[in-house]
């Protein structure tokens, strides 16, 4: 049997924003079932999601929802979402289209190590760093 580790993001109230946002940049297929769906339509804003997810054709799987009724959150305190690859193409437009409207921490170019890699905050207070694997052969 095998298993999936994937990054489930909690938003407050902006899940669905933030998730077609996503579906924008990576592609692929989004689901998406509200408070309401699930039968708790008494919960205050029945309409914000209990759960997505969205599955893109690289293989990635993200998931979110809107923070349950009763709990508090804080957007992006906890977690950073990595994506590494040799695709430097495809990085490359991810990183454009995260950083639309963010804030670039650390700008997306050749580091020490010899990868093309930066470090942002997208316009949902998420965190997100973008790894192109240097090619062999590469000027260092």
């Amino acid at each position: 049997m095998s298993s999936t580790l994937n990054p489930y993001l909690t938003f407050p109230g902006t899940a669905r924003e933030a998730m077609e946002f996503y579906r924008d940049v990576f592609g692929g297929e989004l689901t998406v079932t509200t408070f309401a769906e699930f039968g708790l339509s008494d919960v205050p804003n029945p309409e914000h999601v209990m759960h997505a997810r969205l599955d893109t054709s690289a293989g990635y799987v993200l998931m979110a929802s809107d923070t349950a009724p009763g709990v508090t959150m804080t957007p992006g305190s906890a977690i950073t979402i990595s994506i590494s690859g040799d695709d430097a193409d495809a990085l490359g437009a991810y990183w454009a289209a995260l950083a639309a409207a963010g804030t670039v921490t650390l700008a997306f170019e050749r580091q020490m190590w010899g990868d093309e890699f930066g470090m942002l905050t997208d316009r949902f207070g998420i965190d997100w760093m973008i790894n192109v694997a240097a090619t062999a052969g590469a000027d260092g």
